[in-house]
């Protein structure tokens, strides 16, 4: 548990929340019953719920996993009160403890955020953890530019399983960022004194944001749709080429097998007591093999 204060206003932090800081909420706070028990249950649709004595959100906030390659979502759970916050999380939020931190470390920026109320502070929060998202569509943007690259430099094999993690990843992201609209949404329009009426405008504003990520989400999704078409068209093409150059070979060398099948099957081989008989029999195969070439071209097959 992690706490910072400000004049009439706190803000505490829970990373994985235990039993103990569940107890610590029940004997120290007046937070509804099901808002203690949903704090600490993993829940996986975003929500925000208005209570008499104070309002609880949970946020998803999009987490990369370097290991998987992959967007996630990590759950955020957010209890505002009168005169606290309270943010519990099971997995690092990053920007979150950082943000944490420079509260901790600077006492001109907890006048910033905290000298108004815990509502205003999470305005601060959520409008961070928005702005932290443009840097990651930036760098799938970047991606994007690197497989186009490849794609067109010959190597459209190696970009099939590429293409498929950046596809997956803006998948997940999307699937994470689309529910916390409605959240925010539903902050703007609480009519309560938890949230002042003039922080209506700045919700919108944070609305407007979360519309922005999704617009360029929606744009990489769209070109990453398109370079996927265009990487399978070029295989496909690639593939085609093999096929017809190993039909024409085969086709070419097959009146030399027909005419070998039939010297080995005749009891006198024609030419069989010539000394040249060898050559003779190769010049045949080879003008047959040299007729079906000129048949192929004159047909435009080749």
């Amino acid at each position: 548990m992690k706490t910072v204060e400000f004049k009439n206003i706190t803000w505490i932090d829970f990373s994985d929340p235990s039993a103990d800081d569940v107890l610590y909420l029940q004997e120290n706070f007046d937070i509804h019953p099901i808002a203690i028990e949903e704090f600490v249950t993993p829940t996986y649709r975003a929500k925000a719920t208005q209570y008499n004595n104070c309002i609880f959100l949970t946020i998803h906030v999009p987490l990369y996993d370097a290991k998987t390659r992959t967007t996630f979502p990590g759950e955020l759970d957010i209890v505002v009160t009168k005169d606290h916050l309270i943010t519990g999380h099971n997995k690092e939020i990053v920007e979150l403890n950082t943000f944490f931190a420079s509260l901790e470390g600077s006492e001109g920026k907890r006048r910033i955020y905290m000298s108004k109320s815990p509502a205003h502070l999470l305005y601060s929060i959520l409008e961070m953890l928005l702005e932290s998202c443009f840097p990651r569509i930036d760098h799938i943007h970047e991606k994007l530019i690197n497989i186009e690259e490849q794609v067109f430099n010959g190597k459209e094999k190696e970009m099939v399983f590429e293409i498929s993690i950046v596809k997956r990843d803006i998948l997940n992201f999307r699937r994470t960022l689309k529910p916390q609209r409605h959240i925010i949404e539903s902050l703007g329009q609480m009519k309560t004194d938890l949230v002042p009426s003039e922080l209506a405008l700045y919700f919108q504003d944070l609305t407007g944001t979360n519309i922005r990520l999704w617009n360029a989400l929606e744009s990489n999704k769209e070109t990453i749709e398109s370079m996927e078409e265009t990487n399978n068209s070029l295989l496909s093409n690639k593939l085609n080429f093999t096929m017809k150059v190993l039909t024409v070979f085969s086709a070419v060398m097959m009146p030399m097998t027909v005419y070998s099948n039939i010297l080995a099957m005749s009891a006198d081989i024609p030419f069989g007591k010539s000394p040249h008989a060898f050559a003779i029999h190769s010049s045949i195969m080879l003008l047959m093999s040299v007729f079906t070439i000129l048949f192929f071209k004159a047909k435009k097959w080749l």
